[in-house]
């Protein structure tokens, strides 16, 4: 994109998060509560992801597992894992435990739309197509998000990552950002079915 238009996305991300904070701030506090309540403490749940050209940043999130799970193990695979806290599937589903991010991205540490922030050690092991991905902000949202959710592979996703780096533009993120809010509202292959490629050939 131009410098004007990553300005203008730059413009519209803090403008739309500051038109929405009275009603984020609310639930938020509700959800936070809830949290605290019915699984104690900690609320959020706080990981290092790489940012736009690998630079590390500190992801927000509400915890959606116990605090004795390996934050870095395997994603569940159903709401029925018993890793989840007792409203961690209804946060997930709705997309819910992602709302501390809008203050990521106030930050300037991510964008509305753009690739999702994964670990840094998975970062480190991409090759360099797939390493475009980080020549972008990530974001709330992006391209992979409405392409097929949990059908997607890792290797999925990255390609459509990559085609989103290569291709942005404001026309496409506005149509990924309205295209998430059908998505959040009819929730649909949340949970991954399986996350690599490599793993779908071992098995059969």
């Amino acid at each position: 994109m131009s410098k004007l238009a990553v300005l203008i996305k730059r413009a519209f991300d803090i403008l739309f998060v500051l038109a929405i904070s009275p009603l984020l701030l609310i639930v938020i506090g509700l959800i936070a509560i809830i949290v605290r309540l019915t699984s104690g403490s900690p609320v959020f749940f706080r990981q290092e992801r790489a940012g736009r050209n690998m630079q590390p940043f500190t992801i927000y999130k509400f915890r959606t597992m116990h605090t004795d799970i390996d934050p870095f193990g395997p994603s569940p695979k159903a709401g029925s894992d018993d890793r989840m806290t007792c409203i961690g599937n209804w946060l997930r589903k709705y997309s819910l435990d992602e709302l501390p991010q809008f203050f990521n991205v106030l930050k300037g540490n991510m964008s509305l739309v753009g690739p999702r922030p994964l670990y840094m050690d998975q970062a480190r092991q991409w090759n360099e197509r797939q390493k475009r991905r980080l020549l972008v902000e990530p974001g709330l949202t992006g391209l992979a998000q409405i392409s097929g959710r949990g059908n997607l592979t890792i290797e999925d996703k990255l390609d459509l990552d990559v085609r989103y780096a290569d291709n942005q533009s404001l026309w496409r993120d506005l149509r990924i950002f309205i295209a998430t809010f059908f998505k959040v509202l009819r929730p649909k292959d949340i949970y991954e079915k399986r996350y690599s490629r490599t793993e779908e050939t071992r098995k059969n």
